[in-house]
Parts: structure tokens; sequence; C-alpha cells
């Protein structure tokens, strides 16, 4: 009989798992409170209007609009149970270092990236789309549209897609935000002629260079070096834990009523966000429609935002012409509200809030304004220009996210004017 040779020495553990473990923070994170109960009236009057507006525009405009307010509805849905924000996770890290969010903006990108190398580069579309990437000029519109942005949305207290499902979910004072938003898109559309000719380069598109694989192979790469370098902040800066939200207690119910981890918000937000490139053929956006929205108004007070230059613009002119619950933008946006509510709801934190600080209202007409502004200016706002650009391997995307994050830095000095405070690292949570 033979006998088993010594044990070596154990293994050291795998590098993978421990990259995607949790960061230290000077707090174990607190136990989210349960649930309120489910608040049925705001639970049905979002739902019946969730399925009669899909009856509508599946019925008048057809299934491809109407496939797309489905998906609107799921990404408002995703984005609240998960409350996967843009504005937060760049505050905690400008603050106290918490890189929490922005790892789960990693995921999402990534998982994006992935998504869309596949469609883009099969030619895979549905309803006759043929998918295509989102890629901006590099230029001066750019960096001041993207700076200008930042600022907004620490202000104004939500990026683009997180004002949408803040409004859904009842928080009037987002409100605000969303009529600012819209003015500052509107006024910006109105002004094309005194920034359309800023100076700038033709977009770059890696694929175009190094094809799709080699496309999707640098952008994972540098986002699991952004993973590395927030990890390496967090673990120096020993910031405090994000502050949790009511959450039911099994994953079963969780899933209906929330909340969801982050990572699987970022994962649902990635396959839906997928969804609209193969359904319409452009990646998922939310400002164009604010610019459309306020156009409309201004039409129908008697003005003629059709002779705007901006109107004249090719496929402009058409959004312009055709129903507003016809256009790809609108349809998600309306949808994201509408999903949020009934997600809300079901979380039993539906709720509209009231009693305002006056100075709270001015950041959030302020920040709303400026997102409006900066959106139209850089071509785009977190979603249309970072997230689709990051995810379609153009360089913009890149440029407007480092932008946006000395915005950021800039937003946060200007919010203790307005009675708006920032983390700090001896809080309990950030």
């Amino acid at each position: 009989m033979t006998t088993a040779p010594p044990a070596g020495p154990a293994a050291p553990p795998r590098a993978l798992p421990a990259l995607f473990a949790p960061s230290p923070t000077s707090a174990p994170r607190p136990e989210a409170p349960s649930l309120p109960p489910v608040r049925r009236t705001p639970l049905v009057v979002s739902g019946l209007l969730a399925v009669a507006l899909t009856v509508y525009v599946w019925s008048v405009h057809g299934a491809k609009p109407g496939v797309l307010l489905l998906l609107g509805l799921g990404l408002g849905v995703a984005l609240f149970h998960s409350r996967f924000g843009f504005t937060s996770a760049w505050r905690q890290l400008i603050a106290v270092g918490n890189g929490t969010g922005l790892r789960a903006h990693a995921l999402l990108l990534g998982t994006t990236a992935t998504l869309f190398a596949l469609l883009i580069g099969s030619g895979t579309g549905l309803f006759g789309s043929q998918p295509a990437p989102s890629a901006g000029p590099i230029g001066v519109g750019l960096v001041v549209g993207s700076l200008l942005f930042a600022v907004g949305m620490q202000l104004g207290g939500a990026c683009a897609s997180g004002t949408l499902f803040a409004v859904g979910s009842g928080q009037t004072s987002v409100l605000l935000t969303l009529g600012g938003f819209i003015a500052g898109a509107t006024l910006a559309a109105w002004q094309f002629d005194l920034w359309k000719d800023l100076p700038a380069w033709e977009p770059v598109v890696l694929s175009e260079h190094i094809g799709w694989a080699g496309s999707w192979a640098v952008t994972i790469a540098a986002l699991l070096l952004v993973v590395l370098v927030t990890r390496r902040v967090q673990a120096r800066r020993n910031p405090p834990p994000l502050g949790p939200v009511p959450s039911a207690r099994t994953a079963a119910v969780r899933a209906l009523r929330g909340s969801w981890p982050l990572a699987a918000g970022a994962l649902v937000l990635a396959v839906l966000g997928a969804g609209v490139l193969a359904v319409s053929g452009g990646a998922w956006g939310v400002t164009s429609a604010f610019s459309l929205w306020g156009s409309e108004l201004v039409g129908a007070l008697g003005g003629h935002p059709e002779n705007w230059t901006w109107w004249r613009q090719p496929g402009n002119a058409e959004m312009l012409a055709g129903p507003v619950l016809a256009d790809k933008t609108s349809l998600t946006d309306i949808g994201i509200m509408i999903g949020a509510a009934v997600a809300a709801a079901l979380g039993g934190t539906w709720a509209l809030h009231r009693g305002i600080p006056w100075r709270t209202a001015v950041a959030s007409v302020l920040g709303g304004v400026l997102m409006g502004i900066g959106a139209r200016l850089a071509g785009g706002c977190n979603i249309g220009a970072y997230l689709a650009g990051v995810a379609s391997g153009s360089l913009s995307g890149w440029l407007w996210g480092a932008v946006a994050l000395a915005g950021t830095w800039l937003g946060l000095r200007l919010r203790p004017l307005f009675g708006l405070g920032n983390p700090k690292p001896g809080d309990g949570v950030c």
C-alpha cells in the first residue's frame, strides 16, 4: 500500500474573486429596514396607466413603439428597485472615496459593451433595425457640456435617468429638476446656432480601427482598471458604507418588491438597454425627448420651433413632425417614470414630498437647466453620451466620464450654497 505524499502549502487565493470582494468601509453597512406595506392606490393607478398606454401605443403606432415602451417600463422598475444612480455614485467617490457605485457602473458598462459588440458586430436587429454605435465628436462642446451636466446633477439631485425614476416614485423636488431639465434642453435647441460650430474633431470609434473584438477587449481592460483604482482609493480613505434602503427579507419577494443589489440592477439595465438597441437601431438615450417636449410646448403656445436650426437637422425634423408617442426616447422616458411608480408602489415607498426648502427648489431648477444645456452641448447625458459612448467603444464616452468627475468636484463645492449636504468621512453612512 502506498501512502499519499505530504500535503504542500495551501495554494494562494485566486485573484479574481478577491478583485470583486467588498472593499473596506469605516463600519459595516447597517441592516436595511423592512419594506412598508404596498401602496395600493398608486399601484393601481400606475398599473392601469402602464397597461392602457401600452395598448394604445401598440394599437395606434405598432409593435415596435409598443416594445420600446415595455422596455422603458422595465428600465424604470430596475432603476428604482436597485436605486441605481450616477449622481450619488460620483458624489460618494469624490467626497469620501466610496467607489461602490462606480464599480457598479463598471459592471453596467462592461456588460453593455459586451452586448453591444455582439449586436452591432453581427448586425443583429429587430423590426428591420440595423444596430449602430453611439459616438460623438471630441471638442469644446463635449467638454463644456459634460462639465455643466455634472455640476447640474449635483445641484439638481439626480442625473437624467435618476430624474425620471425619482419623479415616478413621487419625489416632488426632482419634478422641479425635470422642469428645469426640459427648459434647458429646449433653450439649447433654440440657440443651436450659437454653439453648433464649436471646435471639434471627428468621432473616434475603436471598432473602426481594431474591430469589435479588439474594441471590446480594450473597453473591458479599461473598466477593470477603474475597478482596481476605486478599490485602492477606498482602501486608503476607508469611507462610510452606503446607506441602506428598505428591503424585503426573502429573495423571492425582493425580486418583486425590492431592493435589488447594485450588481443585479446593472445586469438588468444592460440587458434592457441592449434591447433598446436591437429594437430601434440606436442606443438608449434620455435627453433628446426633453428638447422635443419643450419645443412641442413652445409650439402649443404659439411659437414656431420648426423654424429653429436644431429642428431642421437630419432626423430632428422628423422627430418634431411625428407623434410624441411614436418617438423612441419619449417612449422609454415615459416608460421609466411609470415603471418606477409601479416599483415604488410595490415597495411601499411611493409618496409625494411636500415642504421643499426654497434653496433646494432653486438648486433643483438651476441644476435641471444646467443639465439640459450640458446634454445638448455634449451630445447626450450620462446615458446617451457616457453609457452608450463607452459601450460603443467611443472615446467621447470616456472623455464625458472623466470631465463629469471634475464637474462633480465643482458641484460638491456649490451644494452648501443651497443648503445641500455632502458625505463626510465621519458619517455613519454616505
